[in-house]
């Protein structure tokens, strides 16, 4: 049988075999209310543990209540969704779930985000009925990225399904029985201790504020109104393209120079573009593609502009350490540049220059704190905002992009090329990479469409491809976003190494549009592909598209760094990883 006929509130209904009764509601658009339930894990991955009882619905000839999230149809089956039995049956579990979690609401980072909150709304919840012991658990801030607050946690487990089905991370599961059964860590150990890689997916997921970045913002704020400091403040590609979506623009739509304008307004001395930096290190990794492609060693060459994805490879792949690019982050070589080269142009001691990120991600956090991204105990990015967190700062400062006109970068490390905007999707930082590195080997640009390498474009979780760096001669180039992607393609080269030349991997499903520090997607995953065709746009409408052209960038070279893949060039922009 292909299909299942159902009735569900008197209305008949029609849907595929193995279907939920809350997949039929939905083609009815009867709302169902749902926690632990979640269909928006940035693939096909659906977390279905009915663990919160939330969805409970009465169907015919059944003893007992059913959970709509994980009970297949049947052929002639009666439901009713809004029964007095369902109904009763929802506000009991509501109000037991409320009577151990905080009343933090005001304070906490996911208020008026929070689906335990719009849920208790939309009960028209009041006061606790429950009263009785609670949990109490250690906050663990031990990660400088990701906090975790075990009492808020409801055991929706979707942080764990995202963790280890789509990342295939592990570092989450069950634990724990009865009252005190919690998700956490193995034995609850700090995170930072655990193989978690920081990518913010759980974050994204989380209903609650049991899982929430770390925030600096505080911190920025101080630093800004410190006469002492000059702060300055660089932006990635991925948050033009989310950030205006909070300010009543269409999703996906380019806001850049409003974006410039905003955080100019919030006070920062100097407002820069992390697209410079992407430029910058696509001349270096460039070099290094061309390098290993001609002396056919340490291949393939796989980039490291991702932080999530180069923690992953130190935990779970030592012995393929040496085949990621050297090249630090963007992020990263834009912190070194700022306090070596762009200080001494303006005359300002490194410890008095604050390097801010504006990222969509919680593993930047992560990344700037490492060890090996500090030069004489001077850190090269101070302090990392999400794209959320600057969000809650423009209202904190009563900035509303739509009321800006637009405004450029400041300069010398504010231009930048179309090819550093696409760092921002799956499949951009190889394919900016593939328009330099033809250039360097033929000593000519690429023309017409031929700019545009289409093969490795799109969200697809792995893609392969074929794409020519010469006449005559292609590599075979593989792209993956999403952990669970990254180890398969991993796998497949500890099985055929020869099999691929350069790889790009993102952590993110969907690549930096979907980072742990974007605004969340509320269920609504067509968001990720607006996004994507956002940063195409931006792209395509720029008269420089190719980063070797950036006339800064050039200008840099000149003046302090040499050539790409100079001593100098490696001392700052490059570094190494190690085994964890």
């Amino acid at each position: 049988m292909n299909s299942v006929n159902l009735t569900i509130n008197g209305k008949a209904v029609t849907v595929p075999a193995g279907s939920t009764i809350l997949d039929a509601a939905k083609k009815l658009n009867i709302n169902i209310p749902t926690l632990c339930y979640c269909d928006k894990l940035g693939c096909s991955i659906a977390n279905q543990p009915a663990s919160c009882r939330i969805c409970v619905v009465e169907v015919e000839r059944r003893r007992n209540l059913a959970p709509a999230c994980a009970t297949p149809v049947m052929e002639g089956m009666v439901v009713h969704t809004n029964s007095q039995r369902a109904l009763n049956a929802r506000r009991t579990v509501l109000e037991l779930m409320l009577s151990d979690h905080p009343q933090t609401c005001l304070t906490c980072a996911k208020n008026q985000d929070c689906e335990l909150q719009k849920l208790t709304a939309e009960f028209g919840i009041r006061e606790i009925e429950f009263n009785g012991t609670r949990n109490n658990y250690p906050i663990d801030s031990s990660s400088e990225a990701i906090m975790r607050d075990l009492n808020k946690c409801i055991m929706c487990r979707r942080c764990e399904t995202v963790c280890n089905k789509v990342q295939t991370v592990g570092a989450l599961t069950g634990y724990g029985r009865g009252f005190g059964a919690k998700v956490g860590t193995a034995s609850l150990i700090p995170l930072a201790d655990t193989s978690c890689t920081f990518c913010g997916q759980c974050v994204n997921v989380c209903p609650v504020g049991a899982i929430t970045g770390i925030s600096y913002v505080k911190k920025v704020w101080a630093a800004i109104n410190d006469p002492s400091k000059t702060v300055i403040v660089q932006t990635a590609p991925a948050v033009r393209v989310a950030v205006g979506q909070e300010f009543g623009f269409a999703p996906g739509v380019p806001v850049t120079g409003k974006l410039a304008a905003g955080l100019r307004a919030l006070g920062f001395d100097k407002v820069f573009d992390t697209n410079f930096s992407a430029d910058l290190t696509i001349m270096e990794e460039g070099h290094e593609i061309v390098e290993r492609i001609k002396n056919n060693k340490d291949l393939p060459i796989l980039t490291s502009c991702c932080p999530g994805w180069i923690n992953f490879i130190e935990h779970n792949f030592p012995d393929l350490l040496h085949i990621p690019s050297s090249c630090k982050s963007p992020q990263q070589m834009f912190g070194a540049v700022a306090k070596s080269y762009y200080a001494e142009k303006i005359g300002v001691n490194p410890k008095d220059l604050i390097v801010v990120s504006i990222m969509p991600c919680q593993a930047k956090k992560y990344e700037a704190a490492r060890p090996e991204f500090s030069n004489d105990g001077v850190r090269d990015v101070d302090y990392v905002v999400t794209t959320r967190e600057l969000c809650k700062m423009f209202r904190e400062a009563g900035v509303n992009l739509a009321n800006l006109d637009d405004e450029a970068f400041d300069s010398p490390l504010g231009e930048s090329s179309g090819a550093a905007d696409i760092f921002g999707v799956t499949g951009g930082v190889l394919e900016a990479a593939c328009r330099s590195v033809y250039f360097m080997l033929n000593g000519k640009n690429l023309e017409g469409d031929a700019i545009n390498f289409r093969a490795v474009r799109g969200l697809d979780g792995i893609k392969e491809a074929k794409v020519e760096i010469a006449p005559g001669k292609s590599i075979n180039v593989a792209v993956c976003s999403g952990l669970g992607n990254a180890r398969t393609v991993l796998e497949m080269v500890r099985k055929d190494p020869n099999r691929f030349q350069a790889i790009e991997i993102m952590a993110c499903p969907g690549g930096c549009i979907n980072g742990g520090g974007q605004p969340f997607l509320h269920g609504d995953t067509e968001l990720l592909d607006k996004r994507m065709k956002g940063l195409y746009t931006e792209d395509e409408k720029k008269t420089l598209r190719l980063s070797h052209e950036n006339a800064d960038i050039q200008k840099l070279y000149a003046e302090y760094l040499g050539e790409p893949g100079s001593e100098k060039a490696h001392h700052l922009l490059h570094t190494t990883y190690h085994q964890k």
